[in-house]
């Protein structure tokens, strides 16, 4: 929400009383004046008309998390945990999921009460790279690189997948890098070449890289305000 709407919308003050109020220097956002009646207003800044306060802060979160296996993407399901299980009590009913996993599938998750800033990590248009560490049944065939660089058919959707880029470690693994979120992609795109992934652990999120040497599975922390604007900096 704009400043100046948030000033007239939620408290009874006409648009041009919101102007004046700003071009007197009496607005405050997070303890600085702000005359700028277009300036995005979030849920999480504090803003104030003299002395009194119109909208109170509200913590803001922003998580990474070692998923392990066994665990649901959901805020709740009544037959398994879900990855918010493994979270203290009180920040679960804040929190959202900026991106899922299969309940099979280990590694970095993320889950934020910031909504905008969410949508930025997690939307197709966005086109952040996400990292995959990939093992199969089969030898992984030379060829497959190719495959998915020029990208792999999806019937359910009727499309090709973007380019992805494939790094092989051994005759059975590698590091997959895509750039899209579809429902099970790295196992459909296997599936498509004739092999069959047996473990997937997702290693990064755009400039999000998730560490096991900090991090062991079922734990999470705080991301830093580096990496926070990291995500925004990102197109």
């Amino acid at each position: 929400m704009r400043l100046d709407r948030l000033l007239s919308n939620q408290n009874g003050i006409s648009r041009q009383t919101a102007r004046t109020l700003l071009r007197q220097g009496r607005v405050r956002v997070d303890n600085q004046v702000c005359q700028d009646g277009l300036r995005p207003i979030t849920p999480f800044m504090q803003v104030c008309l003299d002395e009194a306060c119109l909208q109170t802060a509200k913590p803001a979160h922003y998580l990474m998390l070692h998923k392990p296996a066994g665990y649901l993407s959901a805020t709740s399901d009544p037959q398994h945990p879900t990855v918010l299980d493994l979270l203290p009590a009180e920040l679960r009913p804040h929190l959202h999921l900026a991106g899922r996993l299969d309940r099979s599938t280990t590694g970095l998750m993320v889950l934020t009460n910031d909504g905008q800033w969410s949508r930025h990590l997690t939307a197709p248009g966005s086109r952040l790279a996400k990292v995959y560490r990939v093992t199969t049944r089969e030898p992984i065939a030379a060829e497959t690189g190719e495959r998915f660089a020029q990208g792999i058919y999806l019937a359910r959707e009727d499309l090709l997948t973007s380019p992805a880029e494939l790094q092989l470690l051994t005759d059975h693994e590698a590091l997959l890098t895509i750039y899209e979120g579809r429902h099970h992609q790295v196992k459909r795109m296997f599936h498509a070449v004739g092999n069959q992934v047996t473990a997937l652990h997702r290693e990064r999120m755009g400039p999000l890289q998730l560490d096991p040497g900090q991090l062991a599975a079922g734990e999470f922390r705080q991301l830093s305000s580096n990496e926070i604007q990291a995500v925004w900096a990102t197109t």
